[in-house]
């Protein structure tokens, strides 16, 4: 590990109680820093609404912390929207935003369209598919932003169990991102759950990054960022455990293709050889192939957009 990468391990990368709740309403009251929560949805009705509930309940009527919380829905068809709406969030369906640019399926295209439809100065994403959540995901990474003017984009770390057993879950993490982090960006091997989908960062800093609009978005992300802003100015926190709703072995096989077209396309930013990606399932008659298109897309910097702009002006 570089000598960069160790003092980093050792300056920000931080615990919950290094940040007690208190502390972190003090800097928001002396800083008047607006905080909104989004929630990239798709078939979450099982566990939106309590995610939804916690946070209105612990960080919006007991302590004033987040100032909104936002679902964007990203083309349901179970009750996710009702469910989310019914908890207090305000539900907004990702074809209604920025109607002009025809939307795309993938997380990132919601995570960079929920740019447009909220309002705070940091903003803290969140899966909707967390089960036993805790208000601590959110205190935990929004913590550092409002009391440490330096840093600019935080993660959160966590043990992510599967099937019972500790520390086996994330399984394109290690054998996807953390290799590719550790050979082409070992400033960023320290990062415990590089594609966690429960980060935080200043609006300033994501408005100014592009978006690949599927899988990809949390490596490339934390790439670009890093490119930006340097290493010192990320950072991570370690919340606990994470439980949540685990893919097949197939859909991690796609999930790990727009990772790894991400880092290609950061790499040389050239040619796609293939972005394409074929797996095979047992049929009738053998083995048969499935090929899949893997996300080439990725939306600009949302500083780039003219309705952002205007909204800003207004």
């Amino acid at each position: 590990m570089l000598e960069e990468v160790e003092r980093w391990l050792a300056t920000r990368s931080w615990s919950m109680s290094e940040r007690p709740l208190h502390r972190i309403l003090a800097a928001k009251q002396r800083t008047g820093q607006t905080v909104s929560v989004v929630l990239p949805a798709l078939n979450e009705e099982e566990t939106v609404g309590d995610i939804v509930a916690i946070i209105r309940h612990d960080m919006m009527r007991q302590a004033p912390l987040v100032d909104e919380v936002v679902v964007v829905d990203s083309g349901s068809t179970d009750r996710t929207a009702a469910v989310a709406a019914a908890a207090g969030a305000r539900v907004v369906h990702r074809d209604t935003i920025l109607p002009r640019i025809p939307a795309v399926p993938g997380k990132g295209e919601v995570l960079w369209r929920s740019l447009l439809v909220t309002t705070g100065d940091i903003v803290c994403f969140v899966d909707a598919d967390l089960r036993e959540f805790s208000s601590d995901f959110v205190t935990g990474i929004v913590g550092p932003l409002l009391t440490d003017p330096d840093v600019d984009l935080v993660k959160a770390m966590y043990d992510r169990p599967l099937a019972g057993s500790a520390g086996q879950g994330g399984r394109v993490t290690e054998l996807m991102a953390r290799p590719l982090l550790n050979m082409h960006w070992p400033q960023l091997a320290g990062f415990v759950q590089p594609l966690g989908g429960e980060y935080a960062a200043r609006r300033s800093l994501l408005e100014q990054l592009p978006f690949p609009v599927g899988y990809g978005v949390e490596l490339g992300m934390l790439v670009d960022a890093l490119h930006l802003v340097g290493l010192d100015a990320l950072a991570q926190v370690d919340v606990g455990v994470r439980k949540h709703r685990h893919q097949d072995g197939q859909a991690l096989g796609r999930m790990s293709a727009a990772i790894y077209r991400t880092a290609q396309l950061r790499l040389a930013r050239g040619h796609l050889i293939r972005p394409a990606l074929t797996q095979f399932e047992r049929g009738e008659d053998g083995f048969e192939p499935r090929t899949y298109s893997v996300d080439t897309e990725e939306r600009p910097p949302m500083a780039e957009i003219t309705e952002y702009a205007e909204r800003r002006v207004a």
